[in-house]
């Protein structure tokens, strides 16, 4: 397929340029001196470029399917590139085989898709999934930033960095796909790592931002390179004297209970779920038990959970032309409006009891312990003009609400921003 696109101005070093589980030149011992050489000539032609033109886009993601042009995502939306070449089936076959590791290819063969993580020719990080269809294979691929954001940089309350300071204690961060809950997760690592002296473990599928050690000693486990599954590598964890576990999603019945089971025993845990809101969080977890455990499930769960926070992210009003914002907002692509859930005595009764139709009601009158409705958020987001009306209407539950805050915000003379936003929908 050969292809150059033009080249763009330099990008910044990343974070992630010598990660030993990168799967972008790194051809596994199996293969001989001329197979592997084959390999990397076929990556650098093939993929490498298309990776560098997302860079230079500031696309999200990069879509690659059998016989056509690449797809990017950017601002959101899905754009054809119908101007660059057509990738054939052929290639994405064996690029596939190529970038996925000996033990996932048994994975991709067995199941039809299997996940990993690469680096473009300039350290840029992508994760990847690769999967099956119509007899050939698509890819997939998220662009990574190139930085740890921080959570001001991320919208999201810097007050969240409290959670870093914990001893032990579940802390969930919820969302749908690709609203940045990894990103967020990445932030809290690195504030941790950069503050206090412990010990983290982290199982992630893939690894997609590697820390290197600070104050902390940091290690990254790979599910399907370093580990089985991420139950079996959180089992393992508990017996190598971790402080802080990070946990890439938990959704199996082990696994859930084996992560409830570490923040009991003085580890802190911090992993994702997908669910919309902060309250959906916590009856998913308890939902995936049988009925007869789950009123023991949420006494534990009520004890362990320190705090769950919700994120979306929604496309920017486009700003007034005689607008006095910052560079950051002018140049911002989505904003993340959030949800946050401190568990308080009174949260954790709620939770125990079963009484959740109540904790919404806690959150919206939690401020002065940094909880807040996503409603309130986006009634920010919106009187600061930062979204537009459609926008936070068609994201809220209760769009009533939205509109009294606002007016009220209004009123007073409100609408100030209060947080940065993000640049990116990653």
């Amino acid at each position: 397929m050969g292809m150059n696109p033009d080249n763009d101005q330099a990008q910044p070093d990343p974070p992630h340029a010598d990660d030993a589980h990168d799967r972008m030149f790194v051809i596994d011992s199996e293969h001989d001196d001329a197979e592997a050489a084959a390999d990397a000539a076929f990556v650098n032609e093939v993929l490498d470029p298309l990776l560098m033109y997302c860079v230079r886009l500031e696309a999200s993601d990069l879509h690659l399917a059998p016989n056509s042009s690449p797809y990017f995502r950017m601002h959101g939306a899905l754009d054809l590139r119908d101007s660059l070449p057509v990738v054939k089936a052929e290639q994405l076959d064996r690029l596939a085989y190529i970038l996925i590791s000996e033990s996932q290819r048994r994975t991709l063969a067995t199941k039809g898709a299997a996940d990993g993580a690469i680096s473009a020719s300039d350290g840029t990080r992508f994760r990847f999934n690769a999967y099956r269809r119509q007899g050939h294979y698509s890819i997939a691929l998220r662009r990574l930033d190139d930085r740890f954001r921080t959570l001001g940089e991320l919208g999201l309350p810097e007050s969240l960095y409290q959670l870093c300071d914990l001893k032990d204690g579940l802390v969930i961060v919820a969302g749908p796909t690709g609203a940045g809950k990894s990103t967020t997760l990445a932030a809290f690592i690195d504030r941790v790592n950069r503050k206090h002296r412990s010990h983290i473990v982290t199982i992630e599928d893939p690894i997609e931002y590697v820390h290197k050690p600070v104050k902390s000693l940091i290690d990254q486990r790979q599910i399907g390179m370093d580990t089985s599954s991420f139950n079996d590598a959180l089992v393992a964890s508990l017996r190598q004297d971790p402080d802080v576990i990070l946990v890439g999603e938990i959704r199996e019945i082990e696994t859930i209970r084996t992560a409830i089971t570490a923040a009991e025993t003085g580890h802190l845990v911090f992993t994702t779920v997908h669910a919309g809101d902060c309250v959906g969080a916590v009856e998913r977890l308890i939902s995936v038990f049988p009925a007869q455990e789950q009123e023991g499930v949420r006494r534990q769960l009520a004890l362990v959970l320190r705090a769950v926070v919700a994120q979306h992210l929604l496309a920017t009003a486009p700003p007034p032309v005689d607008a006095t914002k910052t560079a950051i907002i002018r140049r911002a692509k989505r904003v993340s409006a959030s949800e946050v859930l401190m568990v308080t005595p009174a949260v954790s009764n709620m939770i125990s009891s079963g009484r959740s139709a109540q904790i919404y009601s806690a959150m919206e009158s939690g401020s002065n312990v940094g909880m807040q409705t996503l409603e309130q958020d986006l009634a920010r987001l919106w009187a600061a003009g930062l979204i537009s009306e459609s926008a936070a209407m068609a994201m809220a539950k209760n769009p009533d609400i939205v509109r009294d805050r606002v007016a009220l915000a209004r009123r007073r003379g409100g609408g100030k921003v209060t947080r940065n936003i993000t640049a990116g929908g990653k």
